[in-house]
């Protein structure tokens, strides 16, 4: 769609108008592609006062005629032949008072979008015969043939080459106008499209972050929903493994089968079995009738198995098969079942350390870890929790009389400054503690934090930052605060926060113990 009033301000398209008013004092008219004026300031000033048009003007039916000329205009121009690759030409054409005009559609990618139209003037071949044509068209007017005639006597006449001048000057203002219009439909086509791409993102079923870390899963996402290759998912507790097995399975082409949940350390070892594989009855005491197993239920869909760490051997093999296979038995059965499911596997423990000491099989590890995805811990990603704050104050309030409810800013500054060991899952159930111990309060303060939260001991206060008053200051609080951010974020190892940082070991171990950073020496002045 055309803003109008950026095209009339483009200089070129000015100096272009310019150009036709003072040669022939001759004005620009512009429409929509439906033929409708463009009745904006901007527009008026390409104008021009003509002495025949201001008589035909001054009769109230003149008047409609002039105002009607962009829907003649819009009617000439749909009945010519569609442009091919954007490339128009002027038409000619006569107004209702018979004047010369030279229209041009404004065509984008294809679409008519609107249309330009300049003229009022005789042809210096025909001047006569044209005159007599305007003063008998403006009798029916019922102006008088006098002032008509001697209006006519001052209007431009233009010959041949003037005429070819006119029409090449109203072919450039039509190109700045495509061009200008052509790049801006361009760009908003792409805004479009990036907005699609974040709408698809953001609508993986409750996941919230716009962080970096949140970006970079996104676009593992994107890749891994429309296969149907293995999932690992692996994250601290409350990170929303979940979430992103309901994500991959919802913008899957599997979306319309059914999604199974299964945690594997709820059950003890036989009734997972029966759980996962199903069972005949009387297989074991209590097995009265046949029941399915979630695999059979899951096909066709995604079976997501969380705490997968926690899985038995014996089970693990029959997984196993599963996946290779696609065929388990169920419990008390001999007959083998065959199944299409896609398995999403999530845990919070090392498998690959598992592995190494015998608790998991090697084998199923490689099966299950064709594609791994790492949830960010949400002290990884501090920049989602303002986010995350509002949407869960928004889905207390869905429902009841809490609309409205936001917490102060010295709350913010709290929950920003918490650790979050327990992720997202701590972070709303902190939400709805605050909700309901404010009460009708729309405000939450700091007071009604959880004490963990409200009495923590700020990262700066026990790392002694001062503010720096210097620039050898300022650096070694830069230089501390970014030896802190990298033990943090490889578990306090020392050989990996060195490569990390790009210095030798031994230069991190010495500068550890200058800015006093030795984990043990941290929790003792926590604690």
């Amino acid at each position: 769609m055309i803003v109008w009033e950026d095209l009339l301000s483009l200089h070129a398209i000015r100096r272009l108008s310019d150009i036709i008013r003072k040669r022939w004092n001759l004005g620009i008219g512009f429409c929509h592609a439906n033929g409708e004026p463009i009745y904006i300031p901007e527009a008026r000033k390409f104008r021009t006062a003509r002495a025949l048009c201001v008589v035909v003007q001054s009769n109230p039916e003149g008047m409609a005629g002039c105002q009607n000329v962009g829907f003649a205009v819009t009617r000439l121009l749909r009945d010519k032949s569609a442009p091919v690759d954007n490339r128009v030409e002027s038409s000619p054409f006569r107004c209702h008072a018979r004047l010369n005009e030279f229209a041009m559609p404004i065509v984008v990618e294809g679409e008519p979008v609107g249309n330009v139209y300049t003229g009022g003037f005789f042809t210096r071949e025909r001047f006569d015969e044209e005159q007599a044509d305007v003063v008998q068209r403006l009798e029916i007017y019922g102006l008088d043939r006098a002032d008509v005639t001697a209006a006519c006597a001052r209007m431009p006449i233009l010959d041949a080459r003037e005429r070819d001048y006119l029409k090449e000057l109203l072919e450039l203002v039509v190109e700045e106008i495509t061009v200008f219009q052509t790049e801006i439909t361009r760009r908003e086509k792409r805004l479009d499209q990036l907005q699609k791409e974040l709408i698809t993102r953001y609508s993986y079923d409750a996941i919230i972050g716009k962080s970096r870390p949140m970006q970079e899963l996104y676009r593992i996402l994107d890749k891994v929903i429309d296969s149907d290759s293995t999932v690992l998912v692996q994250g601290e507790n409350g990170t929303g493994k979940e979430l992103i097995a309901r994500a991959i399975h919802f913008n899957s082409r599997r979306k319309d089968q059914a999604f199974v949940v299964q945690n594997c350390s709820a059950f003890n070892d036989n009734l997972l079995d029966s759980e996962l594989f199903g069972h005949r009855r009387g297989a074991f005491t209590g097995a009265v009738t046949d029941k399915k197993g979630l695999f059979e239920v899951a096909d066709g869909g995604t079976f997501f198995l969380d705490e997968i760490g926690d899985m038995s051997p014996a089970l693990q093999v029959k997984l196993l098969r599963v996946l290779q296979e696609g065929t388990f038995t169920a419990v008390g059965d001999t007959l083998p079942k065959r199944v299409d499911v896609r398995i999403i596997a999530a845990t919070n423990r090392d498998l690959k350390r598992m592995v190494e000491r015998g608790e998991f099989r090697e084998d199923l590890y490689y099966r299950i870890n064709v594609i791994n995805i790492t949830v960010p811990t949400l002290r990884d990603r501090k920049e989602d929790i303002p986010v995350l704050v509002d949407s869960f104050l928004a889905n207390q309030a869905h429902g009841r009389r809490l609309v409205g409810k936001k917490i102060s800013r010295r709350a913010m500054e709290k929950v920003l400054d918490y650790n979050w060991p327990g992720n997202v899952r701590e972070l709303e159930n902190e939400i709805e503690r605050l909700v309901v111990l404010s009460g009708d309060e729309k405000l939450i303060g700091e007071e009604l934090l959880s004490p963990r939260i409200r009495q923590q001991v700020l990262r700066d206060e026990v790392m002694g930052v001062r503010e720096p008053i210097t620039l050898p200051t300022a650096l070694e609080t830069l230089e501390r605060n970014m030896i802190y951010e990298g033990l943090k974020k490889t578990h306090w190892n020392k050989t990996k926060t060195a490569v990390e940082l790009g210095i030798s070991r031994r230069n991190l171990i010495r500068k550890v113990t200058k800015y006093k950073l030795d984990q043990r020496r941290m929790r003792a002045e926590r604690n």
